[in-house]
């Protein structure tokens, strides 16, 4: 089981394809936000849908949990503070985030971070090389691969770094790729009933029930 982080550093807009699929320009650097450690919950926990929300929305993603502080680091050096992997689902909810002009209230809802058990760094050979999927209720929805992230893994440590000291145990979340609920024709929705699973090769998945809050 993960452990609760001081903090939960996010990134938006961080695959190409899902640039492309809200047809907006490439970020020019890493765009960061918060979540908070309430959110947090493990596979086979309901998401919990409460009544001031109802466009919710999946984001299968890959986190990154630090493993010694890291303060102004390198690119070059970043993958070294890296303790391990874990999946998560950065469940977001659209008509409180695009009403409040910021993030973090849609973002931190209680429930809405599911995470996996960790995966030690040494068993991803290379965080940018791994397939990464949603499924809701058995049907696929995002289909791609880490690949596909405009800033990597080691760039996004070290970006966040020269602001912000990361700690062991903290949390950074890595963007989404294409195939969102929100961005499709029309848009789909998180349902108390549902069924979402995140999967990420060589990192493993997680399912969670949705359920009213």
């Amino acid at each position: 089981m993960l452990e609760r982080p001081q903090k939960i550093v996010c990134i938006g807009l961080n695959y190409r394809d899902h640039a492309e699929e809200q047809n907006v320009a490439l970020p020019e650097k890493p765009l960061l936000f918060a979540k908070w450690p309430n959110t947090l919950i493990h596979s086979g926990e309901s998401i919990r849908i409460p009544p001031i929300c109802e466009q919710v929305d999946y984001e299968a993603e890959l986190g990154v949990v630090i493993g010694r502080r890291a303060a102004k680091v390198t690119a070059d050096d970043a993958l070294e503070f890296v303790r391990g992997y874990v999946v998560a689902n950065d469940v977001s909810a659209r008509d409180l985030q695009f009403a409040d002009g910021q993030w973090v209230r849609g973002k931190s809802l209680d429930t809405f971070l599911p995470v996996s058990d960790l995966v030690p760094a040494s068993a991803v050979s290379d965080p940018q090389a791994l397939p990464i999927r949603a499924i809701l209720n058995g049907e696929r929805m995002q289909d791609s691969n880490t690949s596909n992230q405009i800033f990597g893994v080691a760039e996004v440590i070290a970006f966040v770094s020269q602001a912000i000291t990361l700690e062991p145990g903290d949390l950074v979340i890595t963007g989404t790729p294409a195939g969102v609920g929100a961005f499709r024709t029309p848009p789909v929705w998180l349902r108390p009933g549902d069924e979402i699973t995140i999967e990420i090769d060589g990192v493993g998945s997680i399912t969670n029930a949705v359920a009213d809050g």
